[in-house]
């Protein structure tokens, strides 16, 4: 049995975190890294710990001290494009916080560990009180992604419907409330 603790990363966790990260969109993604894309992964300190309205979460295994999860939170909004220009006028950067980089390591997974990093950024966005809104988004290919989101949110535009499809992504708002 495993116990994990949910804390903001320290320095002395970012390699740990970047490992999580790039495994992930290697093995999970199969897009490997693409730096328009995933620019914040290679300087997590930059991207989530140098603004007091940005945050890193780290989950760490208490058996070994392992890092096996991350989550993050930014103030920049969707970019239109390359995403629907509704969502990103609907979601303007200041005012949103955008949860990005909730991995799990595969043998952690189905443990509760991403909804409680997810629960944690939530809390640091109403903690901000400069955010009105909590957004995300995913890709639908990536198993279980789109059942995990649409089980702590709210769809606000599902690309799949648009007129050829769009990317297939699927844009979500988490309430504040929950």
């Amino acid at each position: 049995m495993h116990d994990y603790s949910i804390r903001v990363a320290a320095p002395e966790d970012l390699d740990a975190a970047r490992a999580v990260m790039l495994d992930t969109v290697y093995r999970d993604f199969g897009s490997g890294y693409v730096p328009r894309w995933h620019r914040d992964i290679i300087d997590p300190a930059a991207a989530y710990l140098a603004s007091d309205r940005h945050t890193l979460l780290v989950a760490v295994d208490q058996h070994d001290s392992e890092v096996v999860a991350t989550a993050a939170l930014d103030s920049r909004g969707p970019a239109h494009p390359p995403n629907p220009r509704g969502v990103a006028e609907r979601y303007p950067s200041g005012e949103t916080a955008q949860v990005r980089r909730v991995y799990v390591r595969p043998g952690h997974r189905r443990r509760g560990i991403a909804r409680r990093l997810v629960r944690g950024l939530v809390d640091f966005a109403v903690a901000d009180g400069g955010y009105r809104a909590v957004y995300l988004h995913t890709d639908p290919a990536v198993e279980g992604a789109e059942a995990f989101w649409r089980s702590v949110g709210n769809v606000v535009h599902d690309e799949r419907e648009d007129p050829g499809g769009g990317q297939g992504i699927v844009h979500f708002e988490i309430p504040v409330g929950r």
